[in-house]
C-alpha cells in the first residue's frame, strides 16, 4: 500500500505542482519560473515587489526561502541561490512567487479525512523560521469547512488521498490561499500537538497504513496545544542553556526539547536549522494554554558568546524572539 508516486513526483516540483492547483481553480499566488537572474528579475517585476523566492524543488524546512521586498533583496538572494551556496539537487529552477500576507494555517490531512488545522506564526522577516504554533486554530465553523473544502479540492487535483498530506494556507483580504502542498507528515511539533490535544497519533495510524492495517482517526479528547520554537538571536558559541528541568515541571508542559548542548557553534541559516528547541503546553482550552507555555518559555535561558567580530559576550534568551504574524 501507498500513494501513487507519479503523484508525489509532481506534488514536490513546486512548480508543476502550482500548474495542477490552478488548472483546478485552487486559489493560490501569482507565480513564475525562473533558471537565471534575468528571469527571476522579469518576473518579479510583472508579479510586483514584494516577493518570495524558492527553490522550485527541495527547500525543506524552507532552505532557500526568503521574503525580497526591494531590488537590492532580489539581487541578494538570486545571487546565493545561482551562485553556488544553495546546494541543489537538479538544475537550478527558481520559483517566484507573491506574497500572499495574512495568518498562517495548516490543515493536516490522512486519506481524505482532515484531521486538524493549526495555527502558526513566524519570526522576523525576510526568513521563513516558525516561532509558535496553536492548535486547534481559531477559525469560525464556517472558516474551518472553507479551508477543510479547499484541501480537498487540493488532494483530488494532486491526485493524493492515501496516507498523510500536511496543506500550508495564507488567509488573505480575498479568502485562503493556498502556499503549498506536502504529501507527508509535517515535521514536530505539529504531529505532537495533535496526538496530545485530540489523542490522534498521526504517526502510528500512518505506519498502520503503511503495513496494511486500518487507521483509527477517532478522537479521544478535545483539549487544546500550543508549542513556541526556540530560537536563537545571533551567531556565536552556545556558553550555556538550561531551565528545560524547570520549564518541565510547571503544570501543563507536556514537552521540552532541546538539540543543542554547550559549545556548540551558532550559525543562523534562515531556515529551520535554526531551531534549538521547543516547548509543547496543553489543557482544557487555548487561553490559559497560552499562559502556561508563556510560563515555560520563560524559565528557558541560554547565553551565547558572539564571534570576535561581533564584539563581547552578551546574553540571549526566547523572550528577545516575539513571534510575528508578519512574515510567511
Amino acid at each position: 500500500p501507498g500513494p501513487n508516486p507519479v503523484s508525489i513526483e509532481r506534488c514536490c516540483d513546486k512548480f508543476v505542482q502550482r500548474q495542477l492547483l490552478a488548472e483546478a481553480g485552487v486559489p493560490i499566488p501569482a507565480y513564475r519560473l525562473a533558471t537565471n537572474a534575468t528571469e527571476v528579475e522579469s518576473s518579479a517585476a510583472e508579479i510586483g515587489l514584494p516577493v518570495v523566492l524558492k527553490p522550485a524543488v527541495g527547500g525543506i524546512g524552507s532552505t532557500g526561502v526568503r521574503l525580497c521586498r526591494s531590488v537590492n533583496e532580489l539581487a541578494e538572494h538570486t545571487t546565493y541561490l545561482l551562485a553556488g551556496k544553495h546546494i541543489w539537487r537538479s538544475s537550478p529552477r527558481i520559483l517566484v512567487e507573491e506574497f500572499a500576507q495574512g495568518p498562517h494555517y495548516s490543515a493536516h490531512i490522512m486519506g481524505n479525512e482532515v484531521i486538524g488545522i493549526v495555527a502558526a506564526e513566524f519570526g522576523h522577516p525576510p526568513h521563513f523560521v516558525f516561532r509558535g504554533f496553536t492548535f486547534p486554530a481559531l477559525l469560525t465553523d464556517d472558516e474551518h469547512a472553507d479551508v477543510a473544502d479547499l484541501s480537498l479540492r487540493c488532494l483530488r487535483a494532486l491526485g493524493l488521498g492515501w496516507g498523510p498530506t500536511g496543506i500550508e494556507f495564507r488567509w488573505t483580504k480575498h479568502g485562503p490561499v493556498v502556499i503549498e502542498v506536502n504529501p507527508r507528515l509535517s515535521g514536530p511539533p505539529d504531529p505532537q500537538m495533535i496526538q496530545m490535544a485530540c489523542g490522534i497519533d498521526l504517526i502510528a495510524e500512518h505506519t498502520k497504513l503503511v503495513v496494511g492495517e486500518q487507521c483509527d482517526l477517532h478522537r479521544r479528547r478535545s483539549h487544546a496545544a500550543a508549542a513556541r520554537i526556540l530560537v536563537p538571536d545571533r551567531d556565536g558559541t552556545l556558553d550555556w542553556i538550561d531551565g528545560d528541568s524547570q520549564a518541565a515541571a510547571v503544570p501543563g508542559i507536556a514537552e521540552v526539547k532541546l538539540f543543542v548542548k554547550p559549545e556548540t557553534l551558532i550559525v543562523m541559516k534562515g531556515d529551520s536549522r535554526d531551531e534549538i528547541g521547543h516547548v509543547i503546553a496543553v489543557s482544557s482550552s487555548l487561553a490559559p494554554t497560552a499562559a502556561i507555555l508563556q510560563r515555560a518559555v520563560d524559565l528557558i535561558r541560554w547565553s551565547i558568546t558572539p564571534l570576535p567580530t561581533e564584539g563581547k559576550q552578551e546574553q540571549s534568551g526566547p523572550h528577545s524572539n516575539t513571534p510575528s504574524r508578519d512574515a510567511t
